[in-house]
């Protein structure tokens, strides 16, 4: 997108260039963000943006990890005039950042400068929507005790790069990770639902999981649905016999995973597709009950 938000101005994208020296470069000491957007398909002079209020939060919290002050209104502002400014035409995703920008050496998140910056990209499927193939990971989930999991640390992604690379360069589409207790986790860049016997199932917060906001709002939909829904360890072997089984993000929003290692999963997928039917309906506010969950903006 033509616009940037960067060292507290709007500028051309071009123009936005970060010092190799940036503190944040070297130490990973940034964190992120990612929503969807999309124009409304009601009305042309309006976008439509997906649970802004929850994104903006979570960045916000994950800023706190960096010893950064940053008010969820703040980013809620800059993004809102973000998108008035680059004015998509097309379905699109918006990446807000939190770093330590100052150039010194030393590691640390005391006494340093801290910035923010929104860039954005036109964006259609992630991954997909005919199902993606996965392997289990040789790489682990990182545990919460060595590392902020609750927030979107950009250090953190080296494992999310390590297991996505390698699932790729062996033939599959996308990687899952295992915790340190051998429990299922999440993917490289996504969290990850279980149906069985028309129950859902999905990894809880203890297993070192991202709380995933496209996750959130999946068992919050499955709840009103009536689909009995289980947070709760899930075995290796949970995968390979599951009735369905699918990845949820921003990006991805509601992607099938089709087969694990040399499992084949069936092509019937109930649960999955009302899920996504909904979610879909709700993101391009064709669902009043959820009308809160999108935010609108003028363009």
């Amino acid at each position: 997108m033509p616009i940037a938000y960067f060292e507290n101005q709007f500028i051309p994208f071009e123009e936005a260039k970060l010092s190799i020296a940036t503190h944040a470069l070297h130490y990973g000491t940034g964190a992120f963000g990612g929503l969807r957007g999309i124009p409304d398909p009601q009305n042309p002079h309006q976008v439509l943006l997906f649970r802004l209020d929850r994104h903006c939060d979570r960045l916000s919290t994950s800023a706190r990890f960096l010893n950064y002050d940053l008010p969820a209104s703040k980013i809620q502002s800059v993004i809102v005039d973000f998108v008035q400014k680059n004015q998509p035409t097309t379905s699109f995703y918006i990446r807000p950042f939190v770093y330590t920008s100052d150039l010194g050496i030393a590691p640390r998140l005391h006494n340093i400068e801290h910035n923010f910056f929104v860039y954005g990209l036109e964006l259609g499927d992630y991954l997909s929507p005919e199902g993606v193939s996965c392997r289990l990971s040789s790489w682990y989930r990182q545990e919460d005790r060595s590392l902020p999991l609750r927030g979107k640390i950009s250090g953190a992604y080296i494992t999310s790069s390590l297991a996505k690379t390698e699932a790729v360069q062996s033939g599959f589409d996308e990687a899952i990770l295992m915790n340190s207790q051998g429990k299922v986790s999440e993917a490289s860049g996504m969290n990850i639902f279980i149906v069985r016997q028309g129950k859902l199932i999905t990894p809880g917060f203890e297993q070192d999981i991202l709380e995933g906001i496209t996750r959130d709002s999946i068992l919050t939909l499955a709840r009103n649905l009536g689909i009995p829904v289980i947070e709760r360890p899930v075995d290796k072997t949970e995968l390979l016999i599951a009735d369905e089984v699918f990845l949820s993000g921003t990006a991805a929003k509601i992607t099938p995973v089709r087969q694990i290692e040399n499992y084949q999963l069936s092509p019937n997928r109930p649960i999955t597709h009302q899920l996504r039917e909904k979610l879909s309906a709700i993101t391009e506010n064709r669902d009043p009950a959820y009308s809160d969950w999108v935010f609108a903006v003028a363009i």
